[in-house]
C-alpha cells in the first residue's frame, strides 16, 4: 500500500551439495510505466554462505521515507538484486520484482434508492495512508457530464475524512460518478461508481 513501508524477502536456495558464497548486490529504484528509472532509493551488498542443498532468506525493507518524494503517479517501483557465485565459475543470477502500490480506496457510499427528479445525498470518503500531513487537498467529482472542484482541509497523518455531496439525477439509467483526489503529497487517487437510477 502506498504511504506504508514495503518489505520483502529474496529467498537463495543452493540446489547443488557444493558449499557455495554468494555475493548479493541489490537497489531499487522508482521507475515509470516505461521502466525508466526515476530515482535510485536503496542500493545494499551483503555476502550468504550457502551449504549443501541449503536456502536462506534475505528480508529487504523499503520505507516509505526512502521512497515517498521519488514516486511518479505511476507509483511503481523496481526492485533487482544481481547474485554472484564467489570463485568456482563466477556463475551470476538476475532476479527482478516490479511493485505497483496500491491506493488507499475512496469509499463512495450511495442510498439504496436514487429516483428521477429526488435529491440523493453521497458519502464519499478519503484518506491521508501516509506517516506524515498532506495540505493543498482537492477533490474533483466528476457527475453528469458536469466538474465539481471541492477544497478541503489539510489531513493528519492517516487521517481519513468524508463528504457528502447532494445532486438531482434528470434521467432513468445508469450514471457514472468519478471521483478523483489530490493534495501536495500526492495526485489522482481515483474512485468510481456507477449509479442505478430509477423512474419516478
Amino acid at each position: 500500500l502506498f504511504g506504508k513501508d514495503i518489505n520483502l524477502i529474496l529467498v537463495l536456495n543452493n540446489l547443488s551439495a557444493d558449499h557455495k558464497t554468494v555475493k548479493v548486490d541489490m537497489s531499487a529504484s522508482t521507475i515509470l510505466y516505461t521502466r525508466r528509472t526515476v530515482a535510485e532509493i536503496l542500493k545494499a551488498t551483503t555476502s550468504v554462505d550457502l551449504g549443501s542443498r541449503q536456502g536462506k532468506h534475505i528480508r529487504i525493507k523499503i520505507p516509505y521515507s526512502y521512497y515517498g518524494k521519488y514516486l511518479t503517479t505511476d507509483k511503481r517501483i523496481q526492485v533487482t538484486a544481481l547474485c554472484e557465485v564467489m570463485r568456482m565459475n563466477g556463475a551470476k543470477l538476475l532476479v527482478e520484482k516490479t511493485i505497483i502500490l496500491e491506493d488507499t480506496n475512496i469509499i463512495i457510499k450511495i442510498p439504496r434508492r436514487v429516483v428521477v427528479n429526488k435529491a440523493a445525498t453521497l458519502e464519499i470518503s478519503y484518506a491521508n495512508p501516509l506517516p506524515e500531513p498532506v495540505d493543498r487537498c482537492v477533490l474533483l467529482v466528476t457527475l453528469m457530464n458536469q466538474q465539481v472542484k471541492i477544497r478541503l482541509a489539510r489531513l493528519a497523518p492517516r487521517e481519513r475524512s468524508k463528504i457528502y455531496f447532494e445532486f438531482t439525477p434528470r434521467r432513468p439509467g445508469p450514471l457514472q460518478l468519478q471521483v478523483d483526489f489530490s493534495c501536495d503529497k500526492f495526485s489522482h487517487v481515483k474512485g468510481f461508481v456507477t449509479i442505478a437510477v430509477a423512474p419516478a
